[in-house]
């Protein structure tokens, strides 16, 4: 069976008509995005807020008409409402009842992981993705069943890092994770080419990592991972909404612009009520592989200072080493390549802590209840 196509798809699509205006919702301009990957399509219909609940119907016949295509195994069509940005007094998202009017909570996504952590950074090329993959290797030698999710819709790392290029299976219209290391993963660039740029806007963005969590057969897990794009945007958001994060970890490198890129990261994570496991410190220091001398090429120490200062945990430095790097190139990660290297050490004793931090926090929130002893 041969796969659908973009022209076809939209054929159909021209069989459902725009209840505002009667013409069909691809003259109407209504379809915004339709990506086809093998048999895996994604819509995005345009509307506003005020028209939401009308075009709800129709998103839902777009999913029934296009799962009748041959070659479709999957159909996830979704509402993209576009609003002016935030002013300053709007830097958090809007509450339940904007309008004036109260809307029902969603219920919150992955339900059967005990615990969702980030893995976030104020900026980009401080290894981030590097630490995400190793961190969750490390929790599964530790006997955890992980999850590692890349959020990063605009450059997904996993798939690279990951030594993965073939696309998820489907089982009863869910993807299954795709398994390596270890753990399951799922990310974007499971789905698209390596070349495909994602030129989507937030609504779609956001509208994507919320089907990778929630219709993804994830199953039980203990931890699941999260390797979050750079910086404090739609993705970080829409993580603290929709998943009661147990925390995140920031990544970042010795020097003072990274630093305070980390700053914003904690702050950010404080303000959206997410406690933070802690820093580390990537990139931390360079061992030349052949006389084994230390230089401290971005500076040392300057994430530890800033864990201080914030009132965080400092989970620990990884160095600067080639390794690592050939390590991640080739899709081993250098905690599966090679668990006795003073990398992979690094990365299990960052494991260990934020392991413990878990459990501390755990612990924490069942003692905040009162026990009730029937005699």
């Amino acid at each position: 069976m041969s796969d659908p196509t973009p022209d076809g798809l939209q054929a159909a699509l021209r069989e459902i008509k725009d209840p505002a205006s009667g013409r069909d919702i691809v003259a109407a301009g209504l379809v915004e995005g339709l990506q086809v990957r093998g048999g895996l399509v994604h819509v995005s219909l345009l509307t506003d807020r005020a028209h939401a609940d009308a075009m709800e119907p129709v998103r839902a016949e777009v999913e029934r008409r296009l799962a009748r295509e041959p070659g479709v195994k999957n159909v996830a069509a979704v509402l993209t409402a576009h609003r002016p940005g935030p002013t300053r007094q709007q830097q958090l998202p809007p509450p339940a009842h904007e309008h004036g009017h109260a809307h029902a909570p969603r219920p919150a996504l992955l339900p059967e992981v005990r615990a969702v952590i980030a893995v976030a950074s104020g900026k980009g090329g401080v290894g981030k993705s590097t630490v995400a993959v190793n961190l969750a290797v490390a929790l599964a030698q530790q006997g955890r069943r992980v999850g590692l999710l890349d959020a990063d819709i605009y450059g997904p790392s996993l798939p690279r890092l990951l030594g993965l290029s073939r696309q998820p299976q489907v089982r009863n219209e869910r993807m299954l994770p795709l398994p390596a290391w270890g753990l399951q993963a799922m990310s974007i660039g499971f789905l698209v080419e390596d070349e495909t740029p994602m030129i989507w806007r937030g609504p779609m963005v956001m509208s994507a990592l919320e089907q990778m969590m929630g219709q993804v057969e994830w199953g039980p897990l203990d931890i699941m991972v999260v390797d979050m794009p750079p910086g404090t945007g739609d993705a970080q958001l829409t993580m603290a909404q929709r998943v009661s994060l147990a925390g995140a970890v920031i990544v970042s490198t010795p020097q003072d612009i990274a630093l305070a890129d980390a700053r914003r990261g904690v702050r950010m994570f404080e303000r959206t009520r997410v406690p933070v496991l802690g820093l580390v410190e990537n990139m931390s220091y360079f061992c030349c592989p052949n006389c084994g001398h230390r230089a401290e090429i971005f500076g040392h120490g300057g994430a530890k200072q800033e864990a201080s200062r914030l009132g965080v945990d400092f989970l620990g430095e990884v160095p600067l080493l080639l390794d690592i790097r050939t390590a991640s190139d080739a899709g081993t990660p250098i905690v599966a390549a090679a668990p006795q290297s003073p990398a992979a050490q690094a990365f299990g004793a960052i494991a260990a802590r934020v392991r413990d931090r878990l459990e501390a926090g755990a612990s924490a929130n069942a003692a905040a209840f009162p026990k009730i002893v029937v005699s």
